[in-house]
């Protein structure tokens, strides 16, 4: 997991172009996954060695958006061409190496966050010092997926439902409204799924620099520490030079804390009164997030895209910078040192 220090605060990279960035290093984040088939499932004559499969997953993508490429290898690899015939990929469903179902409909990074803040509270969490991620582990069912426990069949079409219903979500409590988002016309509502299915920067942001508020340039004399170049100047197409702070005008910023195991939290955050990250979780977890007390050890950390964050990182720069593509701002708070 990444870390940025305080001398790095996000309010200053206000700029368009560490806007531009920061949302392009979100964007491309991955993370570390290990498909296994359930054995008990594998069609007769399958190649038994080669069952498990890994891969670098995007943040910002989606499970069933996977089942073409895993698909792919298996009947290359591992089924023969009898067993490729029988096995239905409308029946595939994915569960943890726990047994506990995955939220197919969670983003794959918030997915791989709430597992590792849930790691984190387990006397069986692996050392911190170990630099390298740890990939998920997760196994797929080849069929009787269960119903009544997933609520909808795990297809890319009912993940495309769910994320544009978590679009709509977030604008309306930006906004007080859906304007935005319903103003838009279907193939550009089509058009935000097809960059996250094609992994389209570009694609996406074209369409969502719409509805999604671009943090104001720094001004009033204070310097900012060096902008870093974007990765493209095509991002900068991306990025509205705005006339005034549209990230801290927004009524309230959508955001949910998830907890190791837990419930999932969601309040409004109106910018202007719940300013940083630590206010956030402080009014939520006073008994993790307690005042500043510099003789006291921290409790708790807030993951945000596998991240880090500090508490003074602004929330009106995290909704406008470091949000999924979803338009939600996901902070998952893992335990310090258990």
């Amino acid at each position: 997991m990444s870390t940025y220090g305080a001398r790095h605060a996000p309010s200053a990279f206000s700029t368009p172009a560490s806007i531009a960035l920061f949302r392009r290093l979100t964007w491309e984040g991955t993370v570390p996954l290990e498909v296994r088939v359930d054995p008990k499932e594998l069609p007769a004559n399958s190649n038994r060695g080669l069952e498990c499969y890994f891969l670098q997953a995007p943040r910002v993508s989606y499970l069933p958006l996977l089942i073409p490429e895993i698909r792919s290898y298996l009947l290359d690899v591992v089924f023969d061409e009898a067993g490729g015939r029988v096995v239905k990929e409308e029946e595939w469903w994915f569960e943890r190496e726990d047994g506990g179902l995955v939220k197919w409909h969670w983003p794959i990074g918030l997915i791989y966050d709430t597992h590792a803040v849930s790691l984190s509270a387990s006397a069986s969490a692996p050392s911190s010092s170990s630099s390298a991620p740890v990939p998920l582990k997760l196994t797929l069912h080849l069929a009787s997926p269960p119903t009544d426990k997933l609520l909808l069949q795990p297809s890319a079409e009912a993940c495309k439902q769910a994320f544009m219903g978590q679009l709509k979500e977030a604008d309306f409590i930006r906004w007080g409204n859906t304007k935005r988002m319903t103003g838009l016309r279907k193939q550009d509502q089509d058009g935000l799924w097809d960059g996250i299915k094609e992994h389209d920067f570009d694609a996406y942001w074209r369409i969502a620099s719409k509805i999604t508020p671009t943090p104001a340039p720094l001004s009033g004399g204070r310097s900012p520490s060096p902008s870093p170049v974007p990765p493209s100047s095509a991002s900068m197409v991306h990025t509205r030079p705005p006339d005034r702070d549209a990230a801290s005008a927004v009524r309230s910023v959508p955001a949910r804390i998830y907890l190791p195991d837990g419930p999932v939290l969601q309040d409004l955050v109106p910018p202007g009164a719940v300013r940083t990250l630590g206010d956030f979780l402080r009014a939520h977890l006073p008994l993790l997030f307690p005042l500043d007390r510099p003789d006291r050890k921290p409790l708790a950390y807030a993951l945000v895209q596998g991240v880090r964050c500090p508490g003074d990182a602004e929330m009106a720069w995290l909704g406008a910078c470091m949000a999924g593509a979803d338009g939600w701002v996901n902070v998952c708070v893992g335990v310090e040192g258990a």
